[in-house]
């Protein structure tokens, strides 16, 4: 268990990131799929997510969505990672079903249909792991007085944790909401989730989709109580 107690989310201080639900992830024919990985275990937080989708957007919260992905001439893939992906069966910048993989406005680039933002909501693409890599994130973040994270979304070992530890980093107080995270590997998700708790929390709190609702519940309640 976390010994960690963070304070409860508050809609002006917090922004729910939804990372990197896209089809090239979560969806057949996708990056993913063509990697061979499990995409029945990537779809699992979709339900979750949109619980959390709508408790966010019914306390005006700020919500971010992440894709990650790389141009169509490919300059800002690194020759490692598209070595990366070419071992791994699904070679970045080939053509697919839902058009080349990992490349920015194919239509497997994209989110969901499940998950799609509602207009005004942020979408940063990312070249890399971390949110917080190459993108304008940090300065959304600080223009808007945020300093709490609430993070769901995939992969929970690769782009979800990079971005939790950036954000730690760089002084967030973040929250991983477990069943809101997926991973093709169920043994890397609870690692990476148990990861988190080291040292009184060393990577913040972790929180059930249900809890998480409870506390924005009580966050607004007591906001509200404060503001009459």
């Amino acid at each position: 268990m976390n010994r960690i107690d963070l304070p409860p989310p508050h809609a002006n201080r917090a922004a729910l990131l939804v990372i990197d639900m896209q089809r090239d992830f979560c969806a057949p024919g996708g990056y993913a799929d063509t990697a061979g990985l499990d995409i029945a275990n990537l779809r699992k937080p979709i339900a979750q997510i949109q619980k959390l989708l709508k408790a966010a957007r019914a306390q005006a919260m700020l919500v971010i969505h992440t894709r990650e992905g790389h141009r169509s001439d490919l300059l800002d893939c690194t020759p490692a990672k598209r070595k990366r992906s070419a071992d791994a069966g699904a070679a970045i910048g080939t053509a697919g079903p839902m058009g080349r993989l990992l490349i920015r406005d194919e239509y497997g680039h994209d989110i969901i249909d499940e998950l799609t933002p509602c207009p005004g909501e942020p979408v940063i693409d990312k070249p890399g792991y971390s949110a917080f890599h190459q993108t304008d994130l940090e300065i959304m973040l600080r223009s808007q007085g945020i300093d709490q994270l609430i993070l769901t979304g995939v992969t929970t070992e690769v782009c979800v944790q990079s971005t939790l530890r950036a954000a730690v980093d760089r002084g967030y107080e973040c929250v991983t909401v477990s069943d809101a995270c997926g991973s093709a590997y169920p043994d890397l998700h609870d690692a990476s989730l148990a990861m988190i708790a080291v040292e009184g929390g060393i990577f913040g709190k972790v929180m059930t989709t249900d809890a998480m609702l409870h506390a924005m519940q009580a966050s607004s309640a007591e906001y509200s109580h404060d503001a009459s």
